[in-house]
């Protein structure tokens, strides 16, 4: 029971902001935190490429990804599903 816990991926939400390349995409996530001493809310942004075998994700889909065995020297993300797209919005 404790080694499944130790497998488990860490999991991301995030939106696409590029799908120029051939089956990845550019994922910008933003988290949100509160400073230690001077108690002000800070917002950090961080950019992931994603592999996306089948090509579904599009600029503005908001997307949910895990973390996995490198797919290339910048690339160890893939996508799970896509939250809510951006033709439904």
């Amino acid at each position: 029971m404790e080694a499944s816990k130790a497998m488990e991926k860490r999991t991301f939400i995030g939106e696409v902001i590029s799908d120029k390349m051939e089956k990845t995409v550019v994922v910008k996530v933003q988290n949100t935190y509160k400073h230690p001493q001077f108690h002000k809310i800070l917002h950090r942004t961080k950019k992931y490429k994603v592999h996306d075998e089948q090509g579904i994700a599009q600029i503005g889909d908001i997307i949910e990804f895990y973390e996995g065995k490198p797919a290339s020297k910048t690339k160890f993300m893939y996508l799970s599903r896509v939250v809510r797209s951006h033709v439904t919005q």
